[in-house]
């Protein structure tokens, strides 16, 4: 049976306490670069400049790279914001200071730290209005620190938040990175393939043998012919086709939390091809517990790691509504 164990305090702190060779997948969505203020010293996402960002989420990877098994799999979900400095006015006196940058992709003022004098400044190397490429940022220094960057998952949300823009497309995606720390790791291709499509399963199922008409290399066109309409074709074609790196999966409200969490929805795939059943997924930033809960449901055991003690009162409320338990 399952278990998820709630640990309240700083990760960098709390997954050093964790066992060596212990964690079989990592699934986590940090709080974004200069998006919101949770109200919490050592909080993640307030950091002086976007390279402390970066810097401090490269620490948080090498504190837990000894508690992984070498077959690990990591889905790390990171947002990117706006470098708009932008100076306030009379309708802003809410707001205590002159000014600051305005990194929220959501277009809404009040996602901002209002207090922070970290958000009052020009980056010198970043030209205002530009993307700030966090995303990417983020995954070329893990990969510069020996990580390898396995897949740019593009998640694809139809409810997006609205932007009040006439100058760029909205945003209505954000990224996962599937990352490990070796060639070789585990993952489960067939227990998340998509569905074939009606004319595709027509063809497999009445032994069709490839298309004569392309012009293929006699030797290739032999060995395409000898495996389309095998059983062995069959078999491995009705299973599905190979998961796509573009996932399309509207955003789910939670009543208890007023912050985002993660939709169950996008975290399934991550839990069921990146970890083995009955192995164990930690979250360092588990918020609302949304991995808990999908690695409960799918036989996963969780460590959700959790700086806040309300959210993680959140979670647990969570967690009891969905299975009825007491953790």
């Amino acid at each position: 049976m399952s278990n998820i164990k709630f640990i309240q305090g700083n990760c960098l702190d709390k997954i050093k306490e964790l066992p060596d060779n212990y964690i079989d997948c990592v699934i986590s969505s940090p709080p974004y670069f200069g998006l919101r203020d949770y109200g919490m010293k050592e909080q993640f996402g307030l950091e002086s400049n976007y390279k402390d960002y970066i810097n401090n989420t490269i620490k948080v990877f090498e504190t837990f790279k000894s508690k992984l098994k070498d077959e690990a799999t990591i889905w790390w979900n990171v947002g990117d914001s706006y470098h708009n400095f932008r100076p306030t006015n009379n309708k802003q006196k809410l707001y205590k200071h002159p000014a600051y940058p305005k990194q929220s992709i959501s277009g809404n003022r009040r996602d901002l730290p209002i207090e922070s004098l970290k958000r009052n400044q020009r980056y010198n190397d970043i030209k205002e209005k530009d993307l700030m490429m966090i995303p990417n940022r983020v995954a070329i220094a893990l990969q510069e620190n020996g990580w390898y960057i396995r897949s740019e998952i593009i998640w694809v949300k139809p409810n997006h938040m609205p932007e009040s823009v006439k100058d760029r497309p909205t945003c209505c995606h954000e990224k996962i990175w599937l990352i490990t720390k070796n060639k070789k790791y585990y993952y489960d291709c067939d227990i998340i393939k998509e569905p074939l499509s009606e004319s595709s399963v027509k063809r497999y199922e009445s032994s069709w043998k490839g298309n004569g008409k392309r012009d293929y290399p006699f030797s290739q066109k032999n060995n395409l012919d000898k495996y389309f309409g095998s059983d062995k074709a069959k078999e491995d074609a009705l299973k599905g086709k190979n998961k796509r790196n573009v996932w399309t999966i509207t955003t789910k409200p939670c009543r208890e939390a007023h912050f985002a969490t993660f939709p169950i929805d996008l975290i399934e795939p991550c839990v069921l091809a990146g970890c083995k059943e009955g192995g164990t997924i930690l979250d360092p930033f588990s918020g609302a517990g949304t991995t808990g809960i999908a690695a409960k449901k799918h036989n996963r055991n969780a460590i959700l790691i959790e700086l806040n003690p309300k959210y993680i009162e959140i979670a647990k409320k969570r967690i009891q509504k969905i299975f009825g338990e007491l953790i």
